[in-house]
Parts: structure tokens; C-alpha cells; sequence
């Protein structure tokens, strides 16, 4: 459990807490997917932009 807690629950605890832990704005399935799935790139270019730095996120883009 305690493995689990540490590599998994926090991907999604995070943009949970980035929205302030509301309820979704959208309805529906396809908006809540949506949403979620906006929430989650967000996490990954701030996460890649932690790991390698904004220099190389922008190069890898333009390439």
C-alpha cells in the first residue's frame, strides 16, 4: 500500500489539489474527461519542465 500511495495516488491528488479539490466545471462525460485530461497535461509539462528544464521542452516542441 505504502508503494502504491507513493508512485501512483499523488499523479492524480495533484491536479485534484490544482483545482482546488471542486467539482468538476463540466458536465458530462465527455467534459469531465476532458477537464481531467486538461489537468493532467498540465502536470506532465510541469513535471517535464522540472525534470530537464524549460530550454529543452522548447526545443523538443520546434523539432
Amino acid at each position: 500500500m505504502a508503494v502504491r500511495r507513493a508512485t501512483v495516488e499523488h499523479v492524480f491528488g495533484t491536479p485534484k489539489a490544482w483545482m482546488g479539490s471542486t467539482p468538476f466545471l463540466m458536465k458530462g462525460l465527455k467534459g469531465v474527461r476532458t477537464e481531467m485530461s486538461l489537468a493532467i497535461l498540465a502536470y506532465n509539462v510541469k513535471r517535464m519542465i522540472r525534470l530537464f528544464g524549460a530550454t529543452w521542452l522548447i526545443q523538443a516542441i520546434r523539432a
